[in-house]
């Protein structure tokens, strides 16, 4: 192990004290059973239960073909109940998230229903998606949400009756649907006070309070330090930051031109209606003179040669 007093001058990015992000070390670091905890801590304090990982998927090896490409879930759970939760930690903005936070859930639940399995056998799946972009609008750092039934006229919530929870095992229709949590990294600016706010700061900041006591992070202290990463390691991280700093300016600049191509478009846009609008006007006013003339008696010729305009049209008015 280094020296811990050593500091690393790339940048003056990293210091003795500063922790690697969360996303690079879930692909790389955290790999073994032995870090699971990391994760355990992480998931445990959003669902507010304990549970246990099942197994890390590496976002571009593990595919069936080439159309679950986006299926990329990185970190597979269980909790007590048995039912799934699925972890996807998304660093690249991509337009049609939602639909695929849709599909990895309805994927999971197809692959966990053995075939000739009765529908009884379906699993509830949690999807909980660390989102380094900004996801849609809105004030909160975090977003959660199910599927509920609501009356469209009484306005009252559908229970199953005291048979139908016996018959199928669950108390409500919440306990078959899915759960969706959206972490909005980005957006979190608060003082953090309670354990999943102590998450969301490492989440953003990479910053650990010395006396954390929430699950996951004090094992995290002990893993993701960067002076503790082997030089390779280390390399390959700043090799990563440079690049997603990178990546980011590329697109800071492509949305800087897409703006500067709209505004363009919208001031030719003004320009021409603004030219369309004088030329209507004056072949109105045109139309109103030769109305006017024609309404006095001047002969149609006299007012087509004065006005330009041709003898089919002075004859409509």
């Amino acid at each position: 192990m280094e020296n811990k007093s050593k500091k690393v001058k790339k940048g003056a990015r990293v210091i003795n004290g500063k922790y690697i992000r969360f996303d690079w070390a879930a692909k790389n670091i955290l790999r073994n059973k032995a870090d699971f905890v990391v994760f355990e801590g992480l998931i445990s304090v959003l669902v507010k239960e304990k549970v246990t990982i099942v197994e890390l998927l590496d976002t571009e090896s593990n595919q069936d073909s080439r159309d679950d490409k986006y299926n990329r879930v990185d970190i597979k759970a269980r909790n007590s109940k048995g039912e799934i939760i699925l972890v996807e930690i998304q660093q690249i903005r991509e337009v049609d998230y939602l639909q695929r936070m849709l599909y990895g859930v309805a994927k999971a639940i197809t692959e966990h229903m053995g075939r000739g399995m009765n529908y009884e056998h379906v699993k509830k799946v949690f999807s909980i998606n660390i989102l380094y972009f900004k996801l849609g609008e809105g004030t909160d750092y975090l977003y959660h949400g199910q599927t509920t039934l609501t009356g469209v006229h009484d306005g009252d919530m559908l229970s199953l009756t005291e048979h139908e929870r016996e018959d199928l095992r669950v108390v409500s229709p919440e306990d078959v649907f899915p759960e969706y949590y959206v972490i909005r990294v980005n957006e979190f600016d608060k003082l953090a006070t309670d354990p999943l706010e102590e998450w969301i700061r490492y989440l953003k900041d990479e910053y650990i309070s010395p006396d954390t006591t929430a699950p996951g992070l004090k094992e995290a202290k002990e893993r993701l330090e960067f002076l503790r990463m082997t030089p390779e390691q280390q390399r390959a991280y700043d090799h990563y930051i440079d690049t997603m700093v990178r990546d980011a300016d590329v697109y800071r600049t492509q949305m800087l031109e897409i703006k500067l191509a709209r505004e363009k478009v919208l001031a030719e846009g003004r320009a021409e209606g603004e030219a369309i609008g004088r030329a209507e006007g004056r072949a109105e006013e045109r139309l109103e003179n030769a109305r006017s003339l024609k309404a006095n008696g001047v002969p149609v010729e006299v007012i087509a040669k004065s006005l330009g305009l041709s003898s089919e049209e002075i004859e409509k008015l």
